[in-house]
């Protein structure tokens, strides 16, 4: 008769079947708590890894007519100044993340998961290797050039000269200035066929000039060579898509050397780019302007600023929006080509006001101070 084999007890790691049912309770608690740090653990380093995107948001808001450290934020010496009232506020965008500065993922979520913000791929906003450094002084050099810039604009606005000298610095390629146009050259003067000869003795005037002709015309370009005169015919060219230029164009790149009459300047820290230049503009005028312009009003606005006037679009007006209307803005000055990103993004309680030049932008104020901006153009006509 065969024998039946007796089938060994089987075993499970790290349980105690002899075990009293509080010991198995204490057990699994340790085991429940080691699991979560550890989980918790991860999550944190997951939170920490630095991800490559970029977190827009929206930054503060700076009165151009206030006082920073008990002194007027635009300082002139060397002109009359009018008291004011009222706000210019110009607008900014806060961005983490970036070279040297990385952003981690609770930032991205966070990011993602509000309306004001956007997350962005890092090279959208940082598109070469530049380290911080460069970052930080190119947005410095941006920044000088827009409150030149401003200030040539707004005494130009006010009816002042503001001489200076233009001098090519390149050429673009494929433009009819390209071989003919010299690196040195200082423009003196523009001709269109069939019209009188320009004097250029502002940047301003070669751009009215050049508004005013087709791209393809051939004109004569006087300039300085070498200290003598020379006539160049030079064809004009498409400004091309995205520009603000209306007209055509030179295809030269200028050095502008500004001689302004009197000394403008700006109390700012901590904040960078040529953005502000169409609210340092108006904040110029206000104060060189006997009156109230903005009648008491709250106005911000943004748009960088040329020497001829032109309001430029900028990056982040979603963010700038939000900032604004935060900060106790009733109206925002926008350029026009902004106008189809700001179409569906306006906080509740604050008006849009579309503006193309630095003109039209000072009209809108005023307007807005004497309670008559009802009619003014918003960005909703724009884009429609």
């Amino acid at each position: 008769m065969r024998e039946q084999e007796s089938a060994a007890p089987v075993e499970f790691p790290g349980r105690d079947e002899t075990a009293a049912p509080a010991e198995r309770s204490s057990r699994r608690a340790v085991t429940l708590v080691i699991s979560g740090g550890l989980l918790a653990l991860a999550l944190l380093v997951a939170m920490l890894v630095p991800l490559p995107y970029a977190v827009q948001r929206p930054g503060p808001t700076v009165d151009t007519l206030g006082e920073h450290d008990g002194e007027p934020l635009i300082h002139v010496d060397g002109a009359q100044t009018y008291a004011t009232s009222g706000a210019l506020m110009l607008t900014t965008v806060s961005v983490i993340g970036g070279p040297e500065y990385p952003v981690g993922a609770f930032d991205v979520l966070i990011g993602w998961l509000r309306s004001d913000q956007v997350v962005l791929p890092v090279e959208a906003l940082f598109p070469d290797e530049a380290t911080r450094e460069q970052l930080d002084e190119r947005s410095s050099q941006q920044m000088a050039s827009s409150q030149t810039n401003a200030t040539v604009s707004a005494l130009e606005e006010l009816g002042r000269e503001v001489p200076m000298v233009l001098t090519v610095t390149g050429t673009a390629q494929g433009s009819g200035a390209r071989g003919v146009v010299e690196n040195g050259d200082v423009i003196t003067s523009i001709e269109v066929p069939g019209k009188e000869r320009t004097r250029v003795q502002a940047f301003s005037e070669l751009v009215e000039v050049l508004r005013r002709t087709e791209p393809g015309t051939t004109v004569s370009l006087g300039v300085t060579r070498d200290g003598e005169q020379v006539e160049l015919e030079v064809e004009t060219s498409d400004p091309g898509h995205g520009s603000d230029q209306e007209g055509s164009v030179l295809g030269v790149f200028l050095e502008p050397d500004v001689e302004i009459p009197f000394e403008v300047d700006f109390d700012i820290d901590d904040i960078g780019g040529p953005s502000a230049g169409t609210m340092f503009a108006l904040g110029i005028i206000d104060r060189l302007t006997e009156g109230e312009m903005t009648g008491g009003e709250q106005i911000a606005g943004t748009g960088t600023m040329d020497l001829a006037g032109q309001v430029g679009a900028i990056g982040g007006i979603e963010q700038k929006l939000v900032g604004a209307r935060r900060d106790g803005a009733q109206w925002f000055l926008a350029p026009e080509g902004n106008c189809s990103d700001v179409v569906g993004h306006v906080p509740d309680g604050l008006r849009v006001v579309s503006v193309d030049t630095l003109s039209e932008a000072r009209d809108a104020v005023q307007a807005i101070g004497a309670h008559e901006g009802d009619d003014l153009p918003t960005c909703a006509a724009e884009a429609s």
